[in-house]
């Protein structure tokens, strides 16, 4: 078959460990034989974010907000450990956060539900999207070891020489001291955001936060969203027939078990980090989940909800074989395709794309699976393949449908 044509390039970001060796498998198998793939590379390796001093993660960006579609491959987030084995400069910050405070928007996350795959919370028949503010809090925190007794102040001076402070903590012996800020920009961005994605999915929205704690930060999130969603969306909710439900985020936790899902759960940075996380898990697997994010500006960037699998490369670099889930990363690719041909009028990336996902899930339904989800699966004896054979099965059922 004639190689289907790109006229826009995707912005390409690679990364780390063993996501970045499923990167290349996936480019090779996957989309070079079918594709005149166009791409705009950037190596977010971790090795040259520290050569570039962590530039080429803001050229990345910039990069996005041209092309505004771009596909990333998980990177490393420094911890001091990380900062020893590869000799790095410094600490650098998650490059997730950097790109996602550049672009400004909202990660929304599904899981990639299969037949002979069920969630572990039994009553969840549909999925749960998790939309995740992309910018603030503790990503853009700024903190410090306090060594000795002393104050901590948190101390804003106005341009026009005003001042406000208020006192954090006396420290009578050494301690941690962190603050964080969001801007109100950005959360009206990620309410729009949410609500927009609520009436185009036809889903109920859900939002929960903690202002009976936080009496000012949270409390300025809740007002934001119900501001936004009394002034500019309750009318077409209503219409839809779907709702905005909001409660404290412990409550939220408590009704999302009992649920039987099918609505967006809106949650704050940190919130939403660890809660896909969670979500992900118990509808199967950490890498049977996609993720998007969606910013007011019209950029996309498409990405595995997952890290880049440390404990897996390591095997891989004594030479051992490892059943590493790619699906989610495969989908980074199929939904960034799709996004290209939409905003590009191309029906055949379109297609492929759309093509890609079906194969991969006619993989596993029929019984060929990675090891993670061979463990967990209701299907009777499962065949178990190893990183790169799961990938030339999904090739063979792609070849059939194009």
């Amino acid at each position: 078959m004639e190689k289907i044509k790109m006229s826009t390039p995707l912005v390409e970001m690679d990364g780390d460990e063993m996501t970045r060796i499923l990167w290349q498998m996936i480019k090779e198998e996957l989309l070079a034989p079918y594709l005149e793939l166009k791409t705009e590379y950037y190596d977010l390796g971790i090795a040259h974010r520290d050569e570039t001093d962590d530039q080429v993660t803001i050229d990345a960006a910039n990069a996005t907000k041209k092309y505004k579609v771009a596909v990333k491959c998980a990177t490393i987030t420094p911890n001091q450990a990380r900062v020893e084995e590869y000799h790095l400069k410094k600490m650098y910050k998650s490059p997730n956060g950097t790109i996602r405070a550049m672009l400004d928007g909202t990660v929304f996350r599904k899981p990639i539900v299969v037949k002979g795959i069920e969630p572990c919370v039994k009553n969840w028949k549909k999925p749960i999207t998790l939309a995740r503010h992309a910018y603030g809090d503790i990503y853009k925190n700024t903190e410090m070891y306090l060594d000795k007794p002393g104050k901590v102040e948190l101390v804003y001076t106005g341009e026009d020489g005003s001042e406000k402070r208020a006192l954090v903590q006396e420290f009578k012996s050494p301690g941690v001291a962190m603050g964080m800020h969001n801007m109100e920009a950005s959360i009206e961005s990620f309410a729009r955001s949410c609500f927009s994605y609520g009436l185009d999915t036809h889903q109920d929205v859900w939002f929960g936060a903690k202002d009976t704690i936080s009496k000012t930060y949270d409390a300025r999130f809740c007002e934001v969203f119900r501001e936004i969603y009394e002034k500019e969306f309750k009318e077409k909710f209503a219409q839809a027939g779907i709702t905005y439900f909001y409660s404290l985020i412990d409550d939220i936790v408590a009704r999302v078990m009992k649920a039987e899902g099918g609505f967006i759960w809106a949650c704050k940075n940190y919130d939403g980090d660890v809660m896909s996380d969670m979500v992900s898990s118990a509808f199967g697997s950490l890498a049977m989940m996609s993720s998007v994010l969606v910013s007011p500006h019209g950029y996309y960037e498409y990405e595995a909800a997952h890290g880049t699998v440390q404990r897996h490369y390591y095997r891989h670099l004594k030479g051992e074989e490892t059943s590493t889930n790619s699906v989610a990363t495969i989908f980074a690719w199929s939904g960034a395709l799709q996004k290209r041909g939409e905003l590009d009028q191309n029906g055949a990336l379109v297609s492929f794309g759309e093509k890609l996902e079906k194969a991969t899930v006619a993989v596993i339904e029929g019984g060929k699976m990675t090891k993670d989800l061979a463990l967990i699966t209701s299907l009777s004896e499962p065949v178990v393949l190893n990183s790169r054979e799961f990938i030339l099965e999904v090739k063979k059922e792609l070849e059939a449908m194009l």
